[in-house]
């Protein structure tokens, strides 16, 4: 049987760590938009080591990434990562896929894992005028707890430093005991990075690069019902969220301006989101989301309805860009 011209896609999902549920609704949005009439898409499926049809279970041979179907042999033209923090925002699948000559869309190994790192790419961005809180870090083992002293203010955020979707993080009091907080972020990452706390306003702004160059989406603020946001702000509708962020001209271009200037320091590709905390009239790096969430009611899809766009346009933005560069 002979195959369609159509791309071969494989959206790749799953995972072994906390991300899970949000890695399965962001794939199965991308799938969903995905045009069927230029691309034949493949979910695939990553658990320990392995990548499998999701709806199949054909394995995919790691030493080609490619799959034996019932008709012969899929092989992929193009890879969509949204498989949410290890090993996928870190860089690890990146590294495989670039050893093979997978062509996929998004952040290079190197870029995620920069990214991954909470502190690492702060040090990285600390000459380039990106205002950010002050922080220190700890290690799991031997926390060096003198550090804290430097630290100012009321509170302070307690954070695994490689993780997402705000698992782990406490807020507390700077004259409390953060012991437990401390132990819970350990639970998720062998490194803890803590952060004076700022008061602001919060928001994040996506920002992708088309076959015009870069894109810089609307700005969503994000108004926590709760102190911050965290994981049930962000996914159990525990926060309002409001797209385009009601701002002043001068304010919302000075947003996207960083946000333009971060993803060409970072040397990002792909879709990336920003957050911020805004004090005064700067916005505060928090961090970059270089696999950002994409079920129906995250961010970064309620920025593209605001830019007037549809998923669909964007994804065929993307990949055309992309292989227009390979080509």
């Amino acid at each position: 049987m002979q195959r369609s011209k159509k791309l071969n896609i494989a959206v790749i999902t799953g995972g072994d760590n906390a991300e899970q549920e949000i890695s399965a609704k962001s794939a199965h949005t991308i799938v969903k938009h995905l045009d069927k009439e230029k691309y034949d898409t493949y979910l695939l499926h990553y658990h320990w080591g392995k990548f499998s049809d999701a709806v199949t279970e054909f394995p995919v041979d790691l030493n080609k990434f490619s799959m034996e179907v019932f008709d012969g042999t899929v092989r992929f033209d193009l890879v969509l990562l949204f498989l949410h923090g290890t090993p996928a925002e870190d860089g690890k699948i990146q590294a495989y896929l670039e050893l093979l000559e997978i062509p996929y869309i998004g952040c290079d190994h190197f870029t995620s894992a920069l990214t991954f790192d909470k502190h690492a790419c702060k040090q990285y961005l600390s000459s380039s005028d990106i205002p950010m809180a002050k922080s220190v870090l700890l290690h799991k083992g031997q926390p060096d707890m003198a550090q804290l002293k430097s630290l100012e203010g009321t509170s302070l955020f307690v954070k695994p430093n490689k993780n997402g979707s705000s698992y782990g993080i406490t807020m507390v009091k700077a004259n409390e005991d953060y012991t437990e907080a401390i132990q819970k972020a350990f639970e998720f990452d062998d490194e803890v990075i803590i952060e004076e706390y700022l008061k602001g306003r919060e928001f994040s702004n996506g920002v992708y690069r088309g076959t015009d160059g870069i894109q810089v989406m609307p700005i969503t603020e994000i108004i926590p019902h709760k102190d911050f946001f965290d994981y049930e702000a962000k996914y159990k509708n525990e926060s309002d969220e409001v797209t385009p962020a009601k701002l002043d001209d001068t304010l919302s271009q000075k947003c996207q301006a960083q946000s333009k200037k971060l993803y060409q320091l970072l040397q990002c590709k792909g879709m990336v989101r920003f957050d911020y905390i805004l004090v005064g009239d700067e916005f505060y790096f928090l961090e970059a989301n270089t696999i950002p969430g994409f079920s129906e009611q995250s961010l970064f899809p309620q920025q593209i309805k605001a830019a007037g766009l549809t998923i669909s346009e964007v994804l065929d933005d993307i990949i055309d860009e992309h292989m227009a560069q390979k080509s």
